[in-house]
């Protein structure tokens, strides 16, 4: 077992999802997942101290609260690792954040895997990446591509990881109309749009070709006709503050918006970073939504930025 820190600092990024194919309901409840995840230059910062207890705060640069009981994903992730590998280890963790809060962008997915990295080295476990992100994903789905990072394909319940290929820059307006949205209700109410429709959800959804072809030749045009959320109509059934961000972005001449996963964030795809300024500005004064942030993908994955 390799020897333990005393400080060790993590960042793990956002993510926002150019495609999400939802299909049927398995035993567990669970359903099958077809996505292509993006990560992006917003970061979720862990700061890892030893300390005889667990203990957490937060910085946020975001709206929004910030749970500090057991509900919090680095808290659970800590836990995790003291349950299964017997520990009585504390530390003092400190969140410095960056991610919408409950957009959607799987913020609380990247503290959970930021935390498993620093703790790893903090307590000297030395599990390595793969079984790092397979107790990620004990977590939830989303823990283990915060790990990985740049853009992959996700499968089954999204935590089944395919690293994509990307060419080329990708500038993203990341629009929060405010407001929140329930994960499990936008799947409750997609599956109630599906079953008015009288359709049958696929056994395994995959994802376009297409869209893969677009982000390993760079063909920002492509990927604009390729992003697709199955979750859309029931995010905007459940907030009706979501079209209206969508429609303005594209009229304003946005290459393409969607909700990114359950929302409520929409991922506007633009040109470059002045026209992600220009589209922000218009929804803002617009009162369309409550901030804006400019990011890039493909971003990489958790990393070690200190480590003593």
């Amino acid at each position: 077992m390799p020897p333990g820190r005393q400080r060790v600092v993590v960042r793990a990024p956002g993510k926002i999802n150019l495609s999400l194919g939802v299909g049927a309901v398995d035993d567990r409840g669970y359903h099958a997942l077809a996505t292509v995840f993006q990560a992006v230059d917003l970061y979720e910062t862990i700061t890892a101290v030893r300390a005889d207890e667990l203990s957490l705060q937060v910085t946020s640069h975001v709206p929004g609260d910030t749970p500090l009981d057991g509900s919090n994903l680095a808290l659970r992730a800590a836990e995790l690792l003291r349950t299964e590998f017997d520990l009585d280890d504390g530390a003092a963790l400190h969140i410095d954040k960056q991610v919408p809060i409950a957009g959607g962008m799987g913020g609380g997915s990247a503290d959970a895997a930021a935390t498993l990295v620093a703790l790893d080295r903090l307590w000297g476990l030395g599990l390595g990446s793969e079984r790092l992100r397979q107790l990620g994903s004990w977590i939830g789905a989303d823990v283990p591509f915060a790990m990985l990072g740049h853009t992959a394909l996700g499968r089954g319940n999204g935590a089944d990881l395919t690293t994509v290929l990307t060419h080329g820059e990708w500038t993203w307006l990341l629009a929060v109309p405010g407001g929140h949205l329930s994960t499990p209700a936008v799947f409750r109410r997609f599956d109630e749009i599906v079953a008015r429709g009288g359709r049958t959800p696929a056994v395994q959804p995959t994802v376009h070709e297409r869209q893969l072809q677009a982000l390993s030749g760079g063909n920002i045009e492509l990927l604009a006709d390729t992003l697709h959320n199955d979750l859309q109509a029931a995010a905007f059934a459940l907030h009706p503050g979501l079209e209206p961000v969508v429609e303005a972005a594209e009229q304003l001449g946005a290459l393409a918006a969607l909700v990114s996963g359950s929302g409520p964030t929409v991922a506007v795809l633009v040109e470059d970073e002045m026209q992600a300024r220009s589209i922000a500005t218009r929804l803002m004064s617009e009162s369309l939504v409550e901030s804006c942030l400019v990011a890039r993908g493909s971003a990489p994955g958790a990393s070690v930025l200190e480590e003593e």
